[in-house]
C-alpha cells in the first residue's frame, strides 16, 4: 500500500487529507500517478488537473514529478510553498 497525503488547496479540493492506495506498478512516476488521480474526475480532476502547480515528496523528501515512486511508503502532494 501507498499512503497519499494532501495539503493546502489540494486537500480542500478533494475533501480529504489522506488515503491509501494499492502500490503502483514498478517504474510508475509521481507524474503518472497524479495523472491517474486526475482521471478519477470530479474534485480529483480539479485538484490534479494542472500538475505544473503541484509539488511532491516521497517519504518526506522533495522530489521532481518525473521521479519513480519505487518502494516509498508515502507520497505527499501539495502546492508550491512560499515564505516570507
Amino acid at each position: 500500500m501507498l499512503s497519499l497525503v494532501y495539503f493546502a488547496w489540494v486537500r480542500e479540493a478533494i475533501g480529504r487529507d489522506e488515503e491509501r492506495i494499492e502500490r503502483p506498478a514498478p517504474g510508475t512516476t509521481v507524474a503518472a500517478l497524479i495523472a491517474a488521480l486526475a482521471a478519477r474526475g470530479g474534485a480529483y480532476a480539479e485538484a490534479f488537473g494542472q500538475p505544473d502547480k503541484l509539488r511532491a515528496a516521497l517519504d518526506q523528501r522533495f522530489v521532481p514529478l518525473d521521479s519513480p515512486i519505487g518502494e516509498a511508503r508515502e507520497l505527499a502532494i501539495f502546492p508550491p510553498v512560499t515564505g516570507g
